[in-house]
């Protein structure tokens, strides 16, 4: 059974850090596409920040300069480093997992972690 668990949102003042974590189980880590996802409510999910098994990254343009993403294949475990945070950056966060070119297609998605930034 393959599990994706995430932690370490919580509430944060404008400006500040986290660090999301997602810890995957089930899975042959090293050869999945790692991401992370988000979803302000009222809006549709979208990328955030994918890690290929290579290390290759990428990341959508409002966080570029601010979030990092990297994965610790020893620990099957992603991270997203989150600083000098926005209230634009408020939302659930989702860990996701894709092999590429697998038929059928293996995705899988995390229970989510809400971030709030907020004064």
């Amino acid at each position: 059974q393959v599990q994706l668990v995430e932690s370490g949102g919580g509430l944060v003042q404008p400006g500040g850090s986290l660090r999301l974590s997602c810890a995957a189980s089930g899975i042959i880590f090293s050869i999945y596409v790692m991401g992370w996802y988000r979803q302000a409510p009222g809006k549709q999910r979208e990328l955030v920040a994918t890690i290929h098994p290579n290390g290759n990254t990428n990341y959508v343009d409002s966080v570029k300069g601010r979030f990092t993403i990297s994965r610790d294949n020893a620990k099957n475990t992603v991270y997203l480093q989150m600083n000098d945070l926005k209230p634009e950056d408020t939302a659930v966060y989702y860990c996701n997992a894709e092999l590429v070119h697998s038929t059928p297609l293996l995705n899988y998605w995390g229970q989510g972690t809400q971030v709030t930034v907020s004064s």
